[in-house]
């Protein structure tokens, strides 16, 4: 399987934490499975321990690879669920998808004290150094890396005003359901709660946020699959927020 590059800043630096290197980002390490927490029905998180890791900004991701006893290997991109910390540990959480060489093992195969292999953290184009207001826009796992920018932001008591928009069809897919405060708003898409509305990510959500924002005004972050990046952005944009100032990752 051929590796897909993407840029990397040369140095970057998260508010308390030291300067990344281009070169330790290159680099592969082990990665010892060290826990794993269910989400949701088809999603779980885990818990790896990188000794050597030296630190990434919330948003960023990396490169995961598997060998099999052939020499067979299969690489995959996964955005970082976990805040930047010392803890020598990271976070990712996978969907099962149908069908997927490396999520299938995570799911049906891995246990703790597994290992792999991670490279990274890689791009810096969707990270949130906590430096600036935040509007996030997430869908499914696309939450992910947006999660990382809210436990980073509670992490360390930072001040800058940030609000997370999160879609899932029902209560019961709805990723880090347990972990989510005055910050977030859920919006259902399939079923909800009795008295909660149902429907897509509306201009309604948006409204208040973009009629009345906070000084500087936001840097909108918009994570998903491809339709819902188009459709988040596009009421982005309806509603005022200056394209240049809207970042997007998809998936799928």
């Amino acid at each position: 399987m051929t590796e897909t590059t993407f840029p990397s800043p040369a140095r970057f630096a998260v508010p308390g934490r030291i300067a990344v290197s281009e070169q330790v980002a290159a680099r592969w390490q082990t990665a010892t499975i060290t826990g794993i927490r269910r989400e949701t029905p088809r999603a779980a998180t885990f818990r790896l321990a990188v000794p050597e890791w030296a630190g990434h900004l919330p948003g960023q991701h990396l490169m995961l690879r598997l060998t099999a006893a052939d020499g067979y290997s299969a690489q995959r991109h996964y955005s970082l669920a976990s805040a930047p910390d010392d803890s020598g540990h990271i976070e990712l959480t996978l969907d099962h998808v149908s069908g997927g060489e490396v999520s299938g093992w995570f799911h049906t195969v891995a246990r703790p004290g597994d290992r792999v292999e991670v490279r990274g953290p890689l791009s810096g184009f969707f990270a949130w150094p906590g430096d600036r207001p935040a509007l996030l826009l997430g869908a499914g796992s696309g939450v992910v890396p947006l999660m990382s920018m809210v436990r980073h932001h509670r992490a360390r008591g930072l001040t800058v005003p940030l609000r997370l928009l999160v879609s899932a069809r029902r209560p019961e897919e709805l990723i880090y359901a347990r972990e989510y405060g005055a910050e977030t708003t859920p919006v259902f898409t399939r079923g909800a709660p009795e008295g909660t509305p149902v429907g897509r990510l509306s201009a309604a959500h948006l409204a208040p946020l973009l009629a009345d924002p906070p000084p500087g005004g936001w840097e909108a972050y918009v994570c998903g699959s491809n339709s819902f990046a188009e459709h988040a952005s596009k009421l982005l944009v309806a509603a005022g927020q200056p394209v240049d100032r809207i970042r997007i990752e998809r998936f799928g």
